[in-house]
């Protein structure tokens, strides 16, 4: 849908954008075409006008579907939104957000998730929330990674990765996930942020990712790396592997709030800049994400 919201004088112009997961043959698939699809239109309807082209615009519900109250018990598949199916879609979903506001030259302010917090209900349910009892889900863990991140983005290119063209066209379908990244900068610091996406929500193989940074000022660099995958900051896996209570004891409580922060793999390394070049390879699950900070 997309609803432009305007008044006089107008000071910005607001509009949704939401997909949907579907069932196929019991597997859970995303659509993020459908989500980019409408994003892509609502931009190009504000760049056509030149009253209005230089507004700033907000995405005030921007997700993969349409009901946040609309749980498991009716509606399984909303289960992806528990764990890292939901956190690989959102980073991919709003790095492309920014190429389509760059392809069209809109002032993209801000894309709000239509997220909600509801009070005593069952752990992990489903709902579009989050945390779940007021213990974080995986989700929140890549807005984490992109507060991380600094102002100014530069350029990345990935040989595996979809661009939002192609999405629209045709999903991210068959064997080849959209391996793909985001990364920014400032004086003394360089953060990208790496994604393992895929619309089928099953598991497969770790991708092998090199990553090359180029352009370091600086000899040597500190490398500190996040991760959001089945082992590092994901509570819902954690409550799984404890028989998924619904009554956890204070003990259980306070290691499903440590593992619902965003944590880093091992600790900060240090790595050699050879002609402003970085290098390294890294192994990235399927719906994995990994955020790099290197300082120098």
């Amino acid at each position: 849908m997309i609803k432009l919201l305007s008044s006089t004088p107008l000071d910005f112009i607001a509009f949704h954008a939401k997909g949907a997961p579907l069932f196929v043959d019991k597997i859970v698939r995303m659509n993020m075409g459908t989500q980019l699809r409408q994003i892509a239109r609502g931009f190009e309807i504000v760049a056509s006008n030149q009253k209005y082209k230089n507004l700033p615009i907000i995405i005030g519900e921007s997700d993969p579907e349409g009901c946040a109250a609309c749980g498991m018990a009716n509606y399984p598949q909303n289960g992806y939104r528990n764990g890292t199916m939901y956190s690989s879609y959102t980073a991919s979903s709003l790095a492309k957000i920014y190429d389509i506001a760059f392809y069209y030259k809109v002032n993209l302010l801000g894309v709000v998730s239509w997220s909600f917090e509801f009070e005593n209900q069952p752990w992990f349910h489903g709902f579009r929330d989050l945390a779940t009892n007021g213990v974080d889900k995986p989700v929140l863990n890549v807005f984490r990674m992109f507060g991380m991140m600094g102002n100014t983005r530069v350029e990345t290119k990935s040989s595996e990765g979809f661009t939002w063209k192609n999405i629209i066209d045709s999903g991210v379908r068959g064997t080849k996930p959209d391996i793909n990244t985001i990364a920014s900068k400032t004086k003394n610091e360089a953060t990208v942020l790496l994604w393992n996406y895929h619309d089928d929500d099953k598991f497969s193989a770790d991708a092998v990712v090199e990553l090359e940074v180029n352009g370091i000022p600086a000899g040597k660099v500190l490398i500190s790396q996040y991760r959001i995958d089945k082992e590092h900051s994901n509570s819902y896996e954690v409550w799984r592997k404890m028989g998924s209570p619904q009554a956890p004891t204070p003990e259980q409580y306070t290691v499903l709030e440590k593992a619902g922060q965003l944590q880093m793999t091992g600790s900060t390394e240090k790595a050699k800049v050879k002609k402003g070049k970085l290098s390294f390879n890294i192994m990235l699950p399927r719906q994995g994400v990994a955020l790099f900070v290197i300082k120098w």
